[in-house]
């Protein structure tokens, strides 16, 4: 179950990485385009990173 649960975070922290810091990094918008796209990756890598966490200690309870 653990190992389950690890591999499909890591999956997701991988999309996320490579979706959300391609276009901050790629981007040719301007600066601000760039600024919001990075603000919004880090709040979702803030978001996972707290899922990933209840859901540790939710299998380590079980």
């Amino acid at each position: 179950m653990k190992f389950l649960l690890h591999a499909v975070f890591i999956i997701l922290l991988a999309l996320v990485t490579f979706f959300g810091l391609g276009p901050v990094l790629l981007a040719d918008g301007i600066i601000l385009e760039r600024l919001w796209t990075a603000a919004i990756v880090i709040v979702i890598y803030f978001v996972v990173v707290f899922i990933y966490r209840k859901a540790i200690s939710w299998a380590n309870k079980r």
